[in-house]
C-alpha cells in the first residue's frame, strides 16, 4: 500500500473527481496536502489522523523567531 492516497481514493474521500474540488475540500477539513500540477498529494497518515480527530500539525520549517 502506498503512503499516499490514489486518485480513486481521493475521489471517494472528497466526493470530487477533479483536483481543484479535492484540494478545496481537503483545505476546508484541515487535511494537509500538496498540489502538483493536476495531482493532489495526500498522506494516508494525515487522513487517518483527521478521521481519529487528531490535530495535524504542519510545519514549513524552523521558527527562528522563537529563538531568544
Amino acid at each position: 500500500m502506498s503512503e499516499y492516497l490514489l486518485p480513486p481514493e481521493l475521489h471517494v474521500l472528497t466526493g470530487y473527481a477533479r483536483c481543484n474540488g479535492q484540494a478545496s475540500w481537503l483545505q476546508q477539513k484541515g487535511i494537509p496536502h500538496k498540489l502538483d500540477g493536476k495531482r493532489v498529494i495526500v498522506s494516508r497518515e494525515h487522513v487517518r489522523g483527521w478521521i481519529e480527530g487528531r490535530t495535524v500539525v504542519t510545519s514549513s520549517g524552523l521558527n527562528l523567531s522563537a529563538i531568544k
